[in-house]
């Protein structure tokens, strides 16, 4: 499980991005990988409802991010989706707040 740091996080958005519709089909399975995260990288945060409300992709079609909510408001667990490879290429609570 790679934990992403902000500047990795930050370098696979190019803008602009596009948000994907509600129920967009994911390139391949990525729970096993979201199951399998540390729980230190939830940084205290239950995001263990697994619901999705927000998925975007990067202008080159290349990133997709799948942001899972947590029990707080703006507050997720972002999966980088490397489509091309079909891995996930890390994760990163983001902090909206």
């Amino acid at each position: 499980m790679k934990r992403l740091t902000k500047a990795e996080f930050m370098a696979t958005r190019p803008v602009p991005m596009r948000a994907l519709p509600l129920g967009a089909v994911s390139p391949f399975d990525f729970w096993d990988y979201f199951d399998s995260i540390p729980t230190l990288d939830f940084e205290g945060h239950d995001c263990s409802a697994g619901v999705v409300s927000v998925v975007s992709e990067d202008s080159t079609g290349r990133y997709q991010y799948v942001h899972i909510n947590s029990e707080k408001k703006k507050v997720f667990m972002v999966l980088v989706l490397d489509i091309t490879a079909k891995t996930v290429l890390g994760h990163l609570l983001l902090d909206m707040n």
